[in-house]
């Protein structure tokens, strides 16, 4: 995953690992590569890790990757050029490509029409976003255990908070058995939370 960040032209002013107690080599890895600062998680969950590396970063432009995807080697270069010449567009997506980890099965419920051909990338790998984005859309909710994306680009799109498809495909997303957003039993619920607090919200107003 970092290596892939590295592949494009454009270099990042930094790579923050958050490292949520992990138990293998995640940290010795991470700590040999270029531009990489590695913080400890002081709280727990993908939302809070999300939020304390946002606070921790220094950068104009934020973008994410989960440890187990890849960037395309342009994802950075054609990004961060339709942030700098669209400068009202608050967040961007391209489009993501899923794979299937060989000789990995996909898990139950995983809609395999997304192997087929590339989907836009409404997920957090997918995102480059404005600083301001997270002031004016708010922190991740850490009520989520998955879906936290799901609701926050929820509340971005109820916001009317200018936002941008790419037609290139940016993320690789490898699929396999443990994949968090789409093996956690509650993800349905959660999602469906999501999409309810959604229609309360238009409802209201806001």
């Amino acid at each position: 995953a970092l290596d892939s960040v590295l592949r494009s032209k454009t270099r990042p002013l930094e790579i923050i690992v958050l490292d949520g107690g992990s138990t293998d080599d995640s940290v010795s890895i991470a700590s040999e590569k270029n531009l990489t600062r590695v913080l400890r998680q002081q709280s727990t969950g993908i939302a809070n890790a999300y939020n304390e590396a946002i606070a921790a970063s220094r950068g104009d432009l934020i973008a994410f990757i989960s440890h187990d995807d890849l960037w395309a080697p342009c994802k950075l270069d054609v990004q961060e050029a339709f942030m700098r010449a669209h400068p009202d567009c608050l967040l961007s997506v391209g489009m993501v490509e899923h794979f299937l980890e060989p000789g990995a099965t996909p898990p139950a419920g995983f809609r395999r029409d997304l192997l087929d051909r590339p989907h836009p990338g409404w997920i957090m790998e997918a995102l480059m976003a404005r600083r301001q984005a997270f002031d004016v859309i708010g922190p991740f909710n850490p009520e989520y255990a998955v879906s936290e994306d799901t609701d926050w680009f929820a509340r971005a799109r109820d916001l009317g908070v200018p936002s941008a498809v790419l037609p290139d495909v940016l993320v690789h997303k490898r699929v396999h058995g443990t994949n968090a957003s789409l093996t956690e039993a509650r993800i349905s619920h959660l999602l469906l939370r999501a999409m309810r607090s959604s229609i309360e919200r238009k409802k209201a107003g806001r």
